[in-house]
């Protein structure tokens, strides 16, 4: 019969015992899904612990992503991933199979707003679901207005908002207001540090007191959109929206091209004409108009898709149009 002091010592051995069964377990788990093929000898302890630290933090949660049902994913949105071809550093397993991603370069593609990693041909069968992360945006100006606004949880964009609470907050008055530009070092300057410090940036007067260098860059930021604030797809509906005479169709087909629009580029739209509308208002000290600032405004909210030299030439009276009719109408469109 084992003595009172041998039972203890079994007790006390049965959880090491335990904790080596699992994670050998863990070991032959993770051997399978790279593929290896084991012998009756396994490697020693220090060959699996860098696998490990790569691997078992997303092998439980690719596996179960895996598992899910069609109608347990995240509901359908407007925002398409961004795919790159990527190399990856270390085991990686592709987020929409679950499957391990071979090869020793160029394995995947990786989404550069939200970081998701899959295979090149499971990249097509991934829904619209892309929700950018912060830590993936590289810059302010130059980003997708969608993926800026989604990565910052906010209606507009961060610049659309900061430069024209500080233009109406003193330049409403200011004469030629968004004709005159700033000096253009200065704007450049502001477009630095917006990448680099994002909200923190400071435009106030004690940084920028030259108003002009605020409108300033807020165009540029307008313009450097790779898809405008007017997007390509819905370009055509506002072009032909602008050359109808019927005043009652005109609006009907504004807003049937405003419907067209992604909800941050519609919402950011609207917050601009707003402003615009405030500034026509002081037209008396700013001396601009609609039709002036349709003129600044037009090449700068839209441009048009893949079309020829002709075209877009023709297209430049009806781009004023559009922003001016955006302008006058703000009220009874938005």
């Amino acid at each position: 019969m084992p003595s009172r002091e041998s039972y203890e010592v079994c007790q006390e051995e049965k959880p090491l015992v335990q904790k080596a069964k699992r994670e050998a377990n863990q070991e032959d788990i993770l051997a399978a899904a790279l593929g290896m093929r084991m012998g009756p000898q396994k490697p020693s302890a220090t060959f699996w612990q860098p696998l490990k630290l790569f691997a078992y933090s997303q092998l439980t949660s690719l596996v179960r992503r895996a598992s899910l049902k069609e109608s347990d994913w995240p509901s359908r949105s407007e925002k398409a991933h961004n795919f790159k071809v990527h190399t990856f550093r270390g085991p990686h397993w592709c987020e929409h199979c679950a499957s391990f991603m071979w090869g020793l370069m160029a394995q995947g593609v990786k989404c550069t707003d939200c970081g998701l990693n899959t295979h090149k041909q499971c990249s097509s069968l991934v829904p619209n679901n892309c929700k950018p992360d912060l830590r993936h945006i590289r810059k302010v100006y130059s980003c997708d207005l969608s993926t800026l606004v989604k990565a910052c949880n906010t209606a507009r964009p961060m610049v659309v908002d900061m430069c024209i609470r500080e233009i109406e907050s003193r330049g409403l008055k200011s004469e030629g207001l968004y004709r005159i530009s700033g000096f253009s070092e200065s704007v450049e300057e502001v477009k630095s540090r917006f990448d680099k410090d994002g909200e923190k940036t400071d435009i106030s007067v004690n940084a920028y007191e030259d108003i002009n260098i605020i409108t300033g860059a807020l165009k540029l930021y307008l313009r450097d959109l790779p898809v405008p604030v007017i997007s390509f797809d819905a370009y055509p509906r506002f072009i032909e929206a602008a050359k109808l005479t019927d005043a009652e169709k005109k609006l009907e087909a504004f807003r049937e091209a405003l419907a067209l629009l992604p909800p941050p580029h519609a919402e950011t739209l609207k917050y601009l004409m707003a402003h615009l509308k405030r500034v026509t208002q002081n037209e008396k000290f700013n001396l601009m108009n609609a039709e002036n600032l349709a003129i600044i405004f037009g090449p700068t909210l839209m441009r048009a898709p893949n079309t020829d030299a002709i075209t877009a030439l023709n297209d430049i009276r009806y781009q004023r149009q559009v922003v001016e009719v955006l302008i006058k109408k703000e009220d009874v469109l938005f």
